[in-house]
């Protein structure tokens, strides 16, 4: 009787220990290692690092807890993932984009950061080194004390950043970087197979953003011609004209600003001419607010630029008469920047510079 009623305790006790440990695999419950996720984008690309972040709680973390020379699950509980959504360098080599399961190998000096292809199991249990899609052997460093396993992302630079996992004094980081141009021509083709397609804005934004970056020139005029296509408008014929420029065909490009400027209203002249300012092009400038002057005459842009030629032929007086004129007709979301200018040119300050 006695050996029956402990063969049947032996279940109970059997199930009991997960409930000691308030784990569950059917229920919701606080982990001792929580779960996080981190995300950085660079460029257009998407780095994500999905993990649980067991706690040190003074014990002895490197060379104990996490033994040296083993492969490490890199956090807690499931496989730590990282996902790409391009393709990427990792310390200057190549992967594939894809979500992999990440592990490490640490060691005093140097420790070993494994992208592994399968990446749905639990921790490092069942890591198979046929599965690895990467190998990167990098240096750790100290750091400050950090009870929680920690990632984060340091250096970050418009094509690449370091991805660094803290944890107790030991901070070890791994470079990742995209190849800028190459992904976003690529990512710029699938946006604009979508409804983005059917706008004028879109192909101009993708072929303005293409010629800015010194970017595959003949491709930015096809979208460029996709935008006109749409729907021909100043901003597009501008863009057009700047690709022209770019690709050395000078007369088709006089011709196509010059459409564009015979469409402009007097904001985008007058943005024109503060652009070609800037640029130092002074007489060019002068030439559109001239331009304007004939084509809206009773436009407060217009009395700021006549305001401008006046203050770049040092008549001081004229030019704040000018601008005194634009305040009179100007919107009022417009007037503070008008006062600030005519208090400028009564300081006799050149307003163009």
């Amino acid at each position: 009787m006695h050996k029956l009623r402990f063969l049947l305790l032996i279940p109970c006790l059997m199930w009991a220990v997960p409930l000691c440990n308030a784990q569950s695999t059917q229920l919701d419950l606080p982990l001792a290692s929580q779960h996080a996720v981190v995300t950085q984008r660079i460029g257009v690309t998407d780095i994500t690092i999905d993990y649980h972040r067991p706690l040190a709680n003074g014990r002895k973390v490197w060379g104990g807890l996490v033994p040296y020379g083993q492969v490490w699950r890199a956090g807690a509980n499931q496989n730590t993932t990282v996902t790409f959504t391009d393709p990427v360098t990792i310390e200057g080599k190549p992967l594939a984009a894809g979500t992999y399961g990440l592990h490490m190998i640490p060691n005093e000096d140097q420790w070993t950061i494994i992208f592994s292809n399968m990446h749905t199991a639990w921790g490092s249990f069942s890591y198979d080194q046929k599965e690895d899609a990467l190998r990167v052997t990098v240096k750790p460093a100290t750091a400050d004390l950090h009870n929680a396993l920690a990632y984060d992302f340091d250096q970050v630079q418009p094509d690449s950043t370091v991805v660094v996992m803290s944890w107790d004094k030991v901070a070890v980081p791994f470079k990742v970087a995209v190849n800028l141009p190459q992904t976003v021509e690529a990512s710029l083709h699938n946006q604009l197979r979508g409804l983005s397609q059917y706008t004028w804005d879109a192909w101009d934004d993708a072929a303005t953003y293409m010629v800015d970056n010194k970017m595959d020139l003949n491709e930015a005029l096809k979208y460029e011609d996709k935008s006109i296509q749409n729907e021909e408008r100043f901003e597009n014929l501008m863009t057009k004209s700047r690709i022209l420029d770019a690709t050395g065909q000078t007369e088709q490009a006089t011709a196509i600003r010059n459409k564009a400027l015979a469409m402009g209203n007097a904001q985008q002249l007058y943005g024109y001419a503060r652009q070609l300012q800037r640029q130092k092009k002074q007489d060019e400038a002068f030439a559109v607010f001239r331009t304007m002057g004939q084509k809206y005459p009773d436009n407060w842009l217009t009395y700021a630029g006549m305001g401008r030629i006046a203050c770049g032929q040092g008549d001081y007086a004229k030019a704040t008469e000018d601008m005194k004129l634009a305040l009179g007709v100007a919107p009022d979301v417009g007037k503070p920047s008008v006062e600030s200018l005519i208090k400028r040119l009564e300081a006799k300050e050149d307003i163009n510079q």
